[in-house]
C-alpha cells in the first residue's frame, strides 16, 4: 500500500448494531500519520519494501484505532517487531518513526524511542541483570524499546552468562505492558533467526517482521548527495564521478556499511577538502567551501591498488 493509498482507505466503518460511522479518512487527518509516512519518504532512499509495510501496519493501526471506537475491538494489537538487515539500511531511522506513528494513534502514551544494546541490559555478576533491564524498561515506558544486535542477548556457550534473566524479564514487559511499550529486535536475519529458534517465548510475542535489503550503487549515490544537501556540501563534476567510482569499489570490500559507510567517507572527504583549501588557498568563496572534489575522495584507501597490499581495514578511508 501506498501513502496515497491511506488516504484512500473507505470512509467509513459499520457500527455494530448502531448504523453510527468513522469517518477514516478524518482520523487519518487529525492524527497526521500521513505526515510521517511522508518524513519517511524524504529521509530514506529506496526500501520500497519496508516502507510498504510500514504503510500496512499503519493502515492496521487506523482501522484498530476505528474499531476500538466502535466497541468492536477486545484487546490491543500485538506491535512488537523484529528488523532484520545489514548495518547502516535505515532501522534506527524506521523505528524512530514507528515510535511517532504509534504516539499519534495513541498506542504509546509519550512516542519516544530507546535504543540500547546487550551491555545496557545484561550486568556481568549475579543481582546486576535485573536492575539493568527493569531500569531501561522504565525509561522505554509509554514508547519504542529498540534492542539493537538483539542476538547477543542469548549466548548458551556461555553457562555463567546472565542474557537468559534480561531476556525473560523482557517477556514479561512484553507481555504485561502491551498497551504502553512496543520492543523492537534488530540484527542481522541469520542471527535473528537463530536467536528466535532459540527462544520460542520470544519468538511468539513478534507480530512484525520487517526485512532491509542493501542499498545499490545508484540509491547509495542518491543517500550520498542528500547527505551533502543536507550538510550544504555538494559534489563538482569531478566529485560525481569519483564519488561513484568509490562507491562501486567500497560496495565490494569487507564491512561494508550501507549508508552508514557513505557518511564516513563524506565526512573524511570534508576533512581532506578543508586541509586542501588551508594549504592552497588565502581567500575562499562560498562554492569552494562547499564543493568536495575528485581529489578529495580519491585519497581514500579504498582507490589503492590491491597490489600495494591490504591497506584497507574495512573502514572505507
Amino acid at each position: 500500500m501506498m501513502a496515497e493509498d491511506i488516504a484512500n482507505t473507505p470512509a467509513s466503518a459499520a457500527a455494530a448494531g448502531g448504523g453510527s460511522g468513522i469517518d477514516l479518512q478524518a482520523l487519518l487527518r487529525d492524527t497526521d500519520v500521513q505526515g510521517v509516512l511522508d518524513q519517511l519518504d524524504r529521509e530514506l532512499i529506496g526500501l520500497k519494501p519496508v516502507k510498504r509495510r510500514i504503510r500496512e501496519i499503519a493502515s492496521f493501526l487506523l482501522v484498530s484505532k476505528a474499531r476500538k471506537q466502535l466497541g468492536l475491538e477486545a484487546a490491543p494489537p500485538s506491535l512488537h517487531m523484529c528488523f532484520t538487515g545489514n548495518p547502516g539500511t535505515g532501522k534506527t531511522t524506521v523505528a524512530t518513526r514507528m515510535a511517532d506513528i504509534l504516539h499519534r494513534l495513541g498506542y504509546v502514551r509519550k512516542g519516544h524511542l530507546v535504543t540500547v544494546t546487550r551491555d545496557d541490559l545484561v550486568g556481568q555478576y549475579i543481582g546486576h541483570t535485573a536492575p539493568k533491564t527493569k531500569e531501561i524498561l522504565k525509561r522505554a515506558m509509554g514508547g519504542v524499546l529498540f534492542i539493537d544486535e538483539a542476538y547477543y542477548l542469548y549466548r548458551p556457550e556461555n553457562e555463567r552468562d546472565y542474557g537468559q534473566e534480561a531476556i525473560e524479564i523482557l517477556l514479561q514487559a512484553m507481555e504485561n505492558h502491551r498497551d504502553d511499550l512496543v520492543v523492537i529486535l534488530a540484527g542481522y536475519k541469520d542471527r535473528m533467526d537463530t536467536f528466535f529458534k532459540a527462544n520460542a517465548g520470544m519468538a511468539s510475542r513478534i507480530a512484525h517482521h520487517i526485512d532491509f535489503p542493501d542499498y545499490d550503487e545508484a540509491e547509495l549515490l542518491a543517500i550520498a548527495q542528500l547527505m551533502l544537501e543536507q550538510m550544504n556540501y555538494h559534489l563538482d563534476d569531478d566529485g560525481q564521478v569519483a564519488m561513484r567510482d568509490y562507491i562501486a569499489r567500497r560496495i565490494r570490500q569487507p564491512n561494508f556499511a550501507n549508508a552508514r559507510s557513505i557518511r564516513n567517507a563524506l565526512d573524511r572527504a570534508r576533512l581532506r577538502q578543508a586541509s586542501r583549501l588551508f594549504s592552497s588557498e588565502r581567500i575562499v568563496d562560498a562554492d569552494m567551501l562547499s564543493a568536495l572534489s575528485a581529489e578529495d575522495l580519491r585519497a581514500s584507501r579504498v582507490f589503492q591498488d590491491a597490489t600495494d597490499g591490504p591497506h584497507d581495514k574495512g573502514d572505507g578511508r
